[in-house]
């Protein structure tokens, strides 16, 4: 199959390299600033996933192949809408979105925005519990593929698997959208926690009550409350909050450190897609009447200049309340 990958930081030459080893003929686009010439050289990009090498067969380009079977979507989420105009596939290209974010403008969900902007007729979500730097090395992970075309959703699962990488299929696009998105806005906050020497016990209660809040904000739009306990749920939401690969994670420890956030994104060539998708969530939680705490208050701390220890403390001293509601 002739695969286009468009971008190439680590999550597009993580997965170039997977399906080249898959067997698949296999083009990465690549910015002219991001160094193309060097890409095709050396094989591997030091700074988006350094000690990684790319297989030969791979071709980088700064341009894509419209004719190719699959595009697979690599670009951050509030790029997204440039990088399906600028690179348009025909008709029967199965567009694949590796992107966890909702666009700020439109409240879109990445499905939404390859649709309307791409005019793309089919499109599928890659997402789940998968840092690149773990992919790359071959290191065991699963994934889900969400879409309403099946077979087009078996297409990628087939495409994608390998003895490494695991990938079932589900008809829930929405679900696992929002669980992609939200888990990163989590993830800030568990950053903080973990910056600020909180411990286990709160890391492990702000999970537990960041899935409460994403679940809340899935069911009131419509997603099936089933994928927000599976992979791109509770299983993105645990690595990203977790892991020492989170960008997200690694932002909220650096303002719990002091920093502002400019200087905690300015800190990483790579993009903390949480930092946009807190504007999104908030103003999707007001639009549909869904309490979301842990998500006003990351935003307060990002965008508002609040105290990340006071935020805590409104956290823990809200009114008493049952469990379930």
């Amino acid at each position: 199959m002739l695969i286009q990958v468009v971008g190439a930081g680590s999550w597009g030459l993580a997965l170039a390299r997977l399906l080249a080893i898959n067997g698949h003929e296999v083009r990465i686009w690549c910015r002219e600033e991001d160094g193309p010439d060097a890409l095709r050289e050396t094989r591997q990009s030091p700074i988006f996933l350094p000690g990684v090498k790319i297989p030969e067969s791979i071709e980088v380009s700064t341009d894509t192949n419209p004719n190719a079977e699959m595009a697979v979507l690599a670009v951050p989420s509030h790029v997204m809408r440039t990088a399906v105009q600028e690179h348009p596939f025909s008709g029967t290209t199965i567009h694949v979105s590796v992107a966890k974010g909702i666009e700020n403008e439109t409240l879109m969900t990445m499905d939404q925005v390859i649709r309307e902007a791409g005019r793309a007729r089919t499109v599928v979500v890659l997402s789940g519990p998968s840092h690149a730097e773990e992919v790359a090395r071959d290191l065991p992970c699963t994934v889900c593929a969400a879409g309403e075309d099946l077979a087009a959703c078996e297409v990628v699962q087939h495409a994608f698997r390998s003895p490494t990488f695991r990938v079932y299929t589900t008809p829930d696009v929405l679900g696992v959208e929002l669980g992609g998105a939200l888990k990163n806005v989590i993830a800030i906050a568990a950053g903080v926690c973990d910056g600020l020497r909180l411990g286990d016990n709160a890391r492990a209660a702000l999970i537990t009550r960041g899935l409460a809040e994403m679940s809340r904000l899935g069911a009131a739009m419509g997603a099936d409350l089933r994928t927000f306990a599976g992979l791109s749920g509770i299983g993105d939401l645990i690595v990203t909050c977790t892991s020492a690969h989170s960008r997200n994670h690694a932002l909220g420890e650096r303002i719990a450190q002091g920093e502002s956030m400019e200087e905690a994104t300015a800190a990483s060539p790579m993009v903390a897609e949480g930092v946009r998708t807190t504007k999104s969530a908030r103003a999707l939680a007001r639009k549909h009447g869904v309490e979301m705490p842990i998500t006003e208050q990351v935003y307060r701390v990002l965008f508002e200049g609040a105290d990340p220890r006071e935020a805590i403390t409104e956290l823990m001293t809200r009114e008493a309340k049952p469990e379930q509601e």
